[in-house]
């Protein structure tokens, strides 16, 4: 039986997920002409030492229904800005809402008072008040800012920040865009947590049917098509379970831009052009590629990485990647950044000459999540990680198992992984063995040395949760009862990360840079936002440089919302 729609999708699923080709923000203009809609307005770039922002209202349109977003200088995307490393920032933030705001430098090393984070790092921004944030900016590379406030990201409160080399880029380009990729839902956010709250899979869409059995039997045979589907139901896990908000809820906007919209960056034939994507959604991965171009990979989270040319790459949430491109044809060229559940895409255009368009590719077919996505490392019992969803009949009680993880299923976990696999060459659920060459962690090494060249102790946390109930959390505690981390300044920890979990986790530690390890322990990459894929352990070190209270959390903002995350205190 089909779910009934929420409220407010009486839309056409196309106007909904393509949006409007004139949608967006009023511009301040605060005028709505009967059916008349206002175009995006050009995005403000601010350069300098001082900024002035303004946190407030503005009424937008991007599928056909008026909604108020949250927006920075009636902007939406929020301003960007354009930073100089080892220079100081001084930014005086007003806040013009009528509930208290923040505004969080996603990414940036900074004093923990600058941080950004309510009832942590500061008080928060209260009605008609401001804040001063004052730092030095000590790295250079693409970041982000957003709202650490309740839902106000997910509303529109989130800008692109780009700061400049002191000796300037390593790698010359002609042309350098920022590619920034969001999120937008006319839904008020707190109705789609409730939603949530209520049933886990509420915008899942792609649950499989009657239909699915048909064919799967036809091709495997009853038994086996049973079989499989009796596995799963006794473990109470759904291989459809990828994103908990989908295109039912939402339109990916590129630089505030839906699809039909189609932002545009210019290019003349052989220019190189340096794109910065980020990912500033609130639940939503990406998959990204432009047909016919090679990507080459320069830079993760703003660090600059030893150069990888790809097909495709996955950003999380919060994620950054900087890759270079050279479209030498006088032709158009899409940018596709489709949904991890494949249930729709944000889309943007490189064309020598504005109006022009490529072909959009259709969305790729919607994948499963396989065993190796619950159990882990499946080797031990002769199978391999990368098996594929549909086992025929196996018999699940002959499996040989590892012993029990020492955390224990209950009201707050539903599930564990007794051999969590190790490595990193797994690109993810949708895009093993596309035909393409996709990015994966094992591809990105930085150029530099790492800043904990040794550990002195080694924490290691679980990420668990409850699908059903909508619970997340570490080690099957959510904020509201788990007390900080604590770390002692100068030390150095290897945070070993253990995911418990069918869902792909963004975790992000503030204050402090995440220096990802290989599967030996060797340094990888520095990053501020570590993605964790299902079954999946990973390691990363931190040098515990900076005194103060710190966010640590999943930047799936109902994740964290719903309680993954913890206070670590430096002291």
């Amino acid at each position: 039986m089909n779910k009934q729609e929420p409220r407010g999708f009486q839309l056409p699923r196309r106007r909904f997920v393509q949006g409007l080709a004139l949608g967006g923000v009023a511009a301040g203009l605060g005028l709505w002409r009967g059916n008349a809609f206002a175009q995006a307005a050009p995005r403000t770039e601010l350069r300098g030492n001082h900024f002035e922002l303004e946190i407030g209202e503005l009424p937008v349109d991007f599928t056909g229904r008026r909604r108020i977003a949250t927006v920075v200088n009636g902007q939406l995307p929020a301003p960007l800005l354009r930073w100089r490393q080892g220079e100081s920032v001084t930014l005086r933030v007003r806040n013009r809402l009528a509930v208290t705001s923040s505004i969080h430098w996603h990414g940036i090393v900074l004093p923990a008072d600058m941080d950004g984070v309510p009832g942590l790092s500061f008080d928060g921004i209260p009605p008609g008040g401001e804040y001063v944030y004052r730092f030095t900016v000590n790295q250079a590379g693409t970041y982000w800012y957003h709202s650490h406030s309740r839902f106000q990201e997910q509303t529109g409160l989130y800008g692109p920040i780009v700061v400049e080399p002191r000796d300037g880029e390593a790698h010359a380009v002609q042309r350098d865009y920022v590619v920034l990729l969001n999120d937008w839902t006319d839904l008020d956010p707190e109705t789609i947590y409730a939603n949530l709250r209520k049933q886990g899979d509420y915008y899942n869409y792609g649950k499989r049917t009657v239909g699915d059995f048909l064919r799967d039997a036809g091709r495997d045979g009853v038994s086996q098509a049973l079989a499989v589907r009796r596995m799963w139901n006794q473990m109470r896990m759904d291989p459809t379970d990828l994103a908990d908000v989908s295109a039912a809820a939402y339109t990916y906007l590129v630089n505030g831009a839906t699809p039909a919209g189609n932002w545009t960056g210019l290019f003349d034939p052989g220019d190189k052009v340096r794109l910065r994507f980020i990912n500033g959604a609130s639940m939503t991965f990406f998959d990204v590629r432009i047909p016919g171009l090679k990507m080459t990979v320069v830079a993760a989270d703003g660090q600059p990485v030893d150069p990888v040319t790809v097909d495709e790459f996955r950003i999380g949430t919060a994620e950054t990647y900087d890759v270079i491109v050279e479209p030498s044809a006088d032709r158009a060229w899409t940018i596709f950044a489709q949904s991890m559940d494949r249930s729709g895409y944000a889309r943007a255009t490189l064309a020598p000459r504005a109006g022009m368009v490529a072909e959009v590719p259709p969305l790729d077919p919607r994948r499963l999540l396989d065993m190796g996505d619950m159990m882990g490392s499946m080797d031990h019992a002769g199978m391999g990680h990368g098996m594929p969803h549909d086992m025929a009949g196996m018999d699940m009680s002959a499996m040989p198992m590892a012993p029990p993880a020492p955390l224990k299923t209950g009201p707050e976990v539903d599930m564990r992984v007794p051999m969590p696999r190790r490595n990193l060459d797994d690109p993810g659920v949708g895009l093993r063995d596309n035909g393409r060459r996709v990015l994966s962690y094992a591809d990105l090494h930085a150029l530099d040395t790492p800043i904990s060249p040794k550990v002195d102790r080694e924490l290691t946390l679980r990420l668990t949760g409850n699908m059903e109930r909508y619970l997340w959390s570490f080690d099957g505690q959510r904020y509201s009862s788990a007390s900080p981390l604590r770390l002692r300044h100068g030390e150095h920890v290897r945070i070993v990360l253990v995911n418990d979990t069918m869902m792909t986790h963004p975790i992000h530690l503030h204050g402090m840079w995440s220096e990802l390890e290989s599967p030996d322990g060797e340094f990888q990459v520095r990053k501020h936002t570590v993605v964790v894929q299902p079954a999946q352990q990973l390691s990363y070190r931190v040098s515990a440089d900076a005194v103060g209270r710190w966010a640590y959390h999943c930047h799936l903002l109902y994740h964290m919302e719903a309680g993954m995350f913890r206070e670590v205190v430096v002291a």
